[in-house]
């Protein structure tokens, strides 16, 4: 079944990790929309101290186009952000006509500063602190507690994903 999923939740959480895995189990095309932003230069405009919702628009905006064409194409689609504002949520799934999930990803704080304080290129302490803070304002979709090992996470998010429809034969 052609769908695509929203994974979102604070920085640190586990969001990449398991949209990247997800998109190998589901051969789905994986979308980092902190990447969009920073290719397109999105990042500068700052509302209340963060990444402003017009920016967020604009990256659904140059992300939606293609994303549908490969919705109708079949394949589903692994979205990855914080989705901090649930207008820039919202915004997405108002421009794509597909049936989707989201997923909030929770981990306490101090997980998700110490797993990017582990990372190569890291946030910082104080980016996480804000990011977390706004993140987790508001809830939307099936909650996954990450503060438990990875399998159990994505075997818990596949759980709720449609299951694909088998083809059998019957032999005469």
């Amino acid at each position: 079944m052609t769908r695509y999923v929203i994974i979102r939740g604070p920085l640190g959480c586990g969001k990449s990790t398991i949209a990247k895995r997800l998109s190998k189990l589901l051969n789905a095309r994986y979308v980092a929309v902190d990447r969009v932003l920073e290719v397109h230069k999105l990042i500068q405009d700052k509302e209340a101290g963060y990444i402003s919702q017009q920016s967020f628009k604009k990256a659904n905006e140059i992300i939606a186009p293609q994303a549908q064409k490969i919705l109708e194409g079949g394949r589903t689609i692994i979205f990855d952000g914080n989705f901090y504002w649930k207008s820039q949520l919202k915004d997405l799934i108002r421009r794509l006509d597909s049936p989707h999930v989201v997923f909030t990803l929770k981990a306490p704080l101090k997980v998700c500063i110490a797993r990017d304080a582990e990372r190569r290129k890291t946030h910082g302490e104080d980016a996480a602190r804000a990011v977390y803070a706004k993140s987790t304002e508001f809830t939307y979709g099936t909650v996954v507690d990450m503060n438990r090992p990875l399998k159990e996470c994505i075997d818990d998010i596949l759980s709720y994903l449609p299951k694909p429809e088998i083809q059998t034969k019957t032999v005469k």
